[in-house]
């Protein structure tokens, strides 16, 4: 049985259908087509068909039942105080890998929120671990064939995943997953790789059970997990070496060799973090598979570079007169950053490009990736340092649509302390150049 549950609506866009039926902000969503509406799956099943009826609450209590002709999967041109229209779903597991059980006390009170939603990962590409779908999620699922769906399988050994998790349930949840696969919804699979834990043949094992349910299950990530230096009573892990990260390369590799020729799929990838420390060069675009893991940082680089090369072949216009800009980044991708600035010098001589690779001193060292750098620590290593006209940084060290670091540092106080203009640059190779240049 539905909840009973009222939505209300907090933006009208201009020249929506909402807002030519004089729907408006403050209004309530009761029903579509008769129906209850749970949450945005329920509200994004039932507004596909091309005739809807919509009972809508204004703030004096009267109730308006618009019907409405448009085109099939046409929206509205509504959103809710809830993007999901639903409280969000939080995790229960205890992880041992999990980044957040290991973040610092005093940070703001979001950061330490552990999701699992499946909502979420159809909508924002979130993994989600199954623990915490009923089965009624994986019918809705199902009946409304929502996909992608993302999930976090760590292994497909069932005892080893209810260890891994912390939860017992954590190894029969792997049957909520076959059958979506069985059903012909479309998955991406992700494995944090922990050491002496999940790789060697565990790694093996579950690349042979994941690859049974392509091409349904379209792609799997491994990545390495993530350690701070907050990681006091937790389960002890230990950082991968050069030669690890070539061995699970190896395995990834065949892997890839066997299961392309059959289904035109690599299938199974690796992260960047792996080339990079094993001191190899990144694998060409087309490994990528039209990049169905770049938000894992699964070919990130390779794009980057790819576009770099292209806007770089174009020639842009240099706005003349000597000028030096100072790129931040994290420590990871320096080396190709670092390439890419004297690629640039070399193009127009009259740029200079300094590359600076912050150490993060906040989450520990062996955090190497941008978007876990903080103010604080881009302040503390850039604040001797000459730096030009302009210091440059990549958008992932911001949250999302504001100016504001993981440490509640601002931009504009990053800017007012150091002395120099700051820009934030995009995430493409040639917004990287534009930057530069303009």
């Amino acid at each position: 049985m539905k909840k009973n549950v009222e939505h209300i609506i907090d933006k009208v866009e201009s020249g929506s259908i909402a807002e030519e039926l004089e729907i408006e902000v403050g209004d309530v969503l009761l029903e579509i087509n008769g129906n209850r509406i749970e949450d945005i799956f329920d509200y994004q099943y039932y507004t596909q068909d091309e005739y809807i009826e919509v009972l809508i609450r204004k703030p004096s209590g009267e109730e308006w039942l618009l019907e409405i002709d448009k085109e099939y999967d046409e929206d509205l041109g509504i959103c809710f105080e809830n993007g999901l229209m639903d409280d969000y779903r939080s995790c229960h597991n205890k992880c041992i890998f999990c980044f957040i059980d290991q973040m610092p006390k005093g940070m703001r009170e979001t950061l330490y929120f552990k999701d699992d939603d499946s909502r979420l990962s159809f909508l924002q590409g979130n993994y989600v671990t199954l623990t915490n779908m009923s089965d009624d999620d994986v019918d809705r699922i199902i009946k409304y064939h929502l996909s992608p769906i993302n999930v976090s399988f760590q292994t497909t050994n069932p005892e080893l995943r209810c260890k891994m998790l912390n939860n017992r349930f954590a190894g029969q949840a792997l049957e909520k997953a076959w059958k979506l696969a069985r059903a012909g919804i479309t998955m991406n699979g992700q494995i944090v790789l922990c050491k002496g834990v999940n790789d060697g043949e565990e790694l093996e094992r579950s690349i042979r059970d994941l690859s049974q349910f392509l091409p349904t299950l379209e792609s799997v990530s491994v990545v390495p997990v993530g350690l701070s230096k907050y990681r006091e009573g937790l389960y002890p892990l230990e950082p991968f070496t050069k030669e690890d990260a070539k061995a699970v390369l190896d395995v990834i590799h065949r892997w890839q060799e066997k299961l392309y020729p059959e289904y035109g799929l690599h299938f199974i990838h690796a992260s960047d973090e792996w080339y990079i420390l094993a001191e190899e060069d990144m694998p060409y675009e087309e490994t990528y598979d039209g990049y169905l893991q770049l938000e894992n940082g699964v070919g990130m680089l390779r794009l980057l570079m790819n576009e770099f090369e292209e806007a770089l072949a174009q020639k842009l216009p240099y706005k003349e007169g000597r000028r030096t800009v100072s790129l931040v980044t994290g420590r990871l991708a320096y080396r190709f950053i670092k390439e890419m600035a004297d690629r640039m010098m070399e193009m127009y001589p009259e740029l200079t490009i300094q590359v600076f690779p912050i150490r993060n001193d906040f989450f520990g060292e062996l955090i190497t990736v941008s978007g876990l750098l903080t103010g604080q620590d881009i302040l503390a290593q850039l604040k001797d340092k000459e730096l030009g006209d302009k210091v440059l940084l990549p958008q992932n060290v911001l949250r999302s649509g504001e100016t504001v670091f993981l440490d509640d540092m601002t931009v504009e106080e990053l800017e007012k302390t150091l002395q120099v203009s700051i820009d934030i640059v995009k995430s493409s190779g040639r917004d990287f150049i534009e930057a530069i240049i303009n």
